[in-house]
């Protein structure tokens, strides 16, 4: 069957869409019903030619005609509704191949999704954000979501659309700032990282994906889509009695370990231990001196070996220099079935300038404060989150919930609490900002610690939350109720 009457654009709009600026393309691309005629849009650079098919039985419903030499096809078809289900065949010369159109499929995100992020009491936004490879609407394929609320468009790329912006513009979700697309067949193991387009139009260097659930091994800086870890944990033993190896009346001892610098293979290159092998070879030696449990120097992904992991980029993923995720879950459980408890330090206090990561990330200050007398640290020379806006606390109380629930950690060890709680830590006078009441005290993070302590003790009940504080901050263990930061 033949296309009916080309469903024909506006010279602005082709232009907007072939150029990747179309603020809405999921209004104008994919299926759409225009007056008696169900239209199909498609943007597939490299075409030639398109044709609608039905999966069904792979036979052509319509032939599209191109609009743009760039690969904009448009057309009608007839006997079909709005929603029927279609695949596209792509043609350049003799090349031919299929592919499923990600403007055709509906959002994955809910109204409630968007409520909770705002309104800061989405306690398992790990769910719903960064990159899950899922089944939609029958086709397997990768759905991302991002926050970027200033950003003029964002995109995913990666290998499989050529790094190039203009294929996948993500669905913009109104004043939530929130950014999705749902990508058929782009599945585990897959890199990729936003492309971002400021309000002045300016492309910025390309993002990881600040809730990432794996990256590549540095220098290299994208995401990677994870392979969902379908396995049963077993250690069920130990999370039954976690409580009492935890308690206050407890006895522990802690070895506190840097895994890039525990034993080397010499006879490999003088690499580090895989966490495989320091599954074996570091709960072993753990136990066997008698510690209680093993605290981990920060694992979350990092760019800086010589940081020691203290300057994370990827929060929400265990550094790729020891393995993938499911090595990192691997390594957790063989320290409970050992009777070790495992203990993460975790940095909520400040972040790396790195291009790739969070700074500037949608072309503003979204997670750092503007102002240099609250968002750099002149002695690390980082970015201090601003703890005042509700998202950037979600973003930070979701990672403690994360580690606690994904890999079963028992505790975590906070990171330069110190540098949190005074808005004139390491500052000269007149190089600070006094709080609302005039004072020294950093308010926002105050608050953000008591949130992020209370429900990580709730939702988690039998882990430890530890400070590293180093003044005479009265409270520290106090608990929350009672008016302390309530830390374990």
């Amino acid at each position: 069957m033949t296309a009916g009457k080309p469903a024909h654009l506006p010279d602005d709009i082709i232009a907007a869409l072939v150029g990747g600026d179309h603020p809405d393309p999921f209004s104008v691309l994919g299926m759409h019903l225009a007056g008696n005629h169900v239209i199909v849009r498609a943007f597939v650079p490299g075409a030639a030619r398109l044709d609608v098919i039905d999966p069904a039985d792979g036979a052509s419903v319509a032939g599209l005609e191109r609009l743009h030499e760039d690969g904009l096809f448009a057309g009608a078809i007839a006997g079909r509704s709005e929603h029927f289900a279609y695949r596209l065949r792509a043609g350049a010369g003799e090349a031919a191949w299929e592919l499923d159109d990600p403007y055709r499929f509906a959002p994955v995100l809910g109204p409630m999704d968007e409520y909770l992020w705002v309104e800061g009491t989405h306690t398992r936004t790990f769910d719903r954000f960064g990159a899950h490879v899922m089944e939609h609407e029958g086709v397997a394929g990768t759905h991302f979501a991002v926050w970027a609320p200033a950003a003029k468009r964002v995109s995913v790329v990666g290998d499989f659309n050529q790094w190039d912006g203009r294929r996948h513009v993500m669905r913009h979700r109104g004043t939530t700032g929130i950014w999705e697309i749902f990508l058929p067949g782009v599945g585990a193991g897959t890199a990729y990282k936003y492309e971002i387009r400021a309000q002045s139009g300016n492309l910025l260097p390309l993002k990881a994906d600040p809730i990432g659930f794996a990256a590549e091994q540095p220098p290299r800086t994208a995401s990677i889509v994870a392979d969902p870890d379908h396995a049963e944990w077993q250690d069920g033993a130990w999370m039954d009695e976690r409580a009492t190896r935890n308690a206050v009346d407890a006895p522990i001892s802690i070895y506190e370990v840097h895994l890039a610098s525990w034993r080397r293979v010499a006879e490999d290159g003088n690499r580090s231990l895989s966490y495989r092998e320091l599954a074996e070879q570091l709960v072993s030696y753990v136990k066997d001196m008698g510690f209680t449990h093993v605290q981990l120097m920060p694992v979350s992904e990092h760019p800086f070996d010589g940081s020691w992991g203290y300057q994370p980029i990827g929060l929400y993923a265990p550094t790729s220099r020891f393995g993938p995720p499911e090595d990192f879950r691997l390594f957790a459980e063989a320290c409970h079935r050992a009777g070790i408890g495992l203990l993460l330090d975790w940095v909520p206090a400040h972040f790396p300038t790195d291009p790739h990561g969070l700074a500037q990330f949608d072309g503003t200050h979204l997670y750092e404060h503007a102002d240099p007398r609250q968002g750099f640290h002149r002695d690390w020379n980082t970015l201090i989150y601003n703890y005042g806006r509700t998202e950037v606390q979600s973003f930070l109380i979701n990672n403690a919930l994360f580690w606690l629930e994904r890999y079963h950690a028992d505790g975590l060890r906070v990171d330069a609490v110190a540098s949190m709680l005074y808005l004139d830590y390491s500052r000269e006078p007149g190089d600070w900002i006094p709080n609302r009441e005039g004072g020294n005290q950093n308010l926002e993070a105050i608050e953000f610690l008591q949130k992020t302590n209370a429900l990580a003790y709730r939702e988690h009940p039998g882990i430890m939350m530890a400070a590293e504080e180093s003044t005479a901050w009265p409270g520290v263990s106090k608990p929350v109720d009672a008016g302390g930061l309530g830390f374990g």
